[in-house]
């Protein structure tokens, strides 16, 4: 036992006042090893109320983003305490620095706290579809400072925090895991109305991602300057793939246009020329 406590009291060097014995560097791994216990003890906790259906996994996943960010700096605070570093005393005096490092970061600043908004409001969560500056992605993960989306064209998008928080931001999937769509489309006139709705219809009722048969609708929506304006209305679950759902229908309804001898004309224009009588002059009456 002696022997261990010289060990645990063996001065590894010193600088000044300040000396770093063996014991200040294993109690240093020991807060880190328990920190990190405690975030793995967190992490399968919220795995297993998750697979319990009582917290979907954006819930999750923000609630141990949080945890963790909390854990680690009291960690950080206990180290820095332990080797003789005066948290407070270290607050107080750097007030002045910190509030020109914040002016300089002020950007920086706002995106951490954004990112805490984001994490402990939830609003937007892991997995959920956005659509930011027109761009439609998929939240992958929510840092302090950025989020990671994926657009359609499955390209990695870094997002600051505060261009989603301070942004217009429609949210896809955040009240429920379907949406519904429209496609557009221009018959020509005469065209019968009755059986242009039913093709529309049908052609949605044909794709296995259209959700909900009884919610397809088709309108008469305008009489267009060449067309009877149509628009198929429907809701599917494949909120972040459905262009290909889109596709896949208009193809259907082209389909069956031809099928039906029903066509969709060719935007028209009328040009009309006016000739205006040549213009006499007073030599030619002389």
């Amino acid at each position: 036992m002696e022997t261990i406590n010289k060990i645990l009291e063996f001065e590894l060097f010193t600088i000044g006042d300040f000396t770093v014995k063996v014991s200040k560097l294993v109690t240093i791994f020991l807060i880190l090893v328990i920190a990190r216990l405690i975030l793995w003890v967190i992490k399968k906790g919220l795995a297993r109320k998750s697979k319990l259906n009582k917290l979907d996994y954006g819930s999750s996943y923000a609630l141990y983003q949080m945890m963790k960010y909390i854990i680690w700096i009291i960690a950080i605070a206990f180290m820095l305490e332990n080797i003789g570093v005066k948290v407070t005393i270290l607050l107080a005096g750097s007030a002045a620095l910190l509030v020109g490092i914040g002016l300089g970061l002020q950007q920086t600043f706002n995106d951490i706290l954004s990112g805490i908004i984001l994490l402990s409001e939830r609003s937007i969560k892991v997995d959920d579809v956005l659509e930011v500056d027109g761009d439609v992605v998929m939240i992958q993960s929510i840092g302090l400072r950025t989020s990671k989306a994926l657009n359609r064209d499955d390209i990695s998008i870094i997002l600051p925090n505060s261009l989603i928080t301070n942004s217009k931001v429609i949210n896809w999937s955040h009240q429920s895991d379907k949406s519904r769509f429209r496609i557009d489309v221009g018959v020509a006139y005469g065209s019968d109305v009755d059986l242009v709705i039913k093709i529309l219809e049908e052609s949605a009722f044909e794709h296995p991602d259209v959700y909900a048969r009884e919610l397809v609708e088709a309108r008469l929506m305008n009489f267009g300057n060449s067309s009877l304006d149509f628009q198929l209305l429907f809701f599917s679950q494949s909120i972040f793939r459905i262009g290909k759902a889109k596709s896949d229908i208009r193809r259907i309804i082209n389909r069956k246009f031809h099928e039906n001898n029903i066509t969709i004309p060719f935007p028209q224009m009328d040009v009309y020329l006016k000739s205006n009588p040549p213009v006499s002059s007073g030599l030619d009456q002389g």
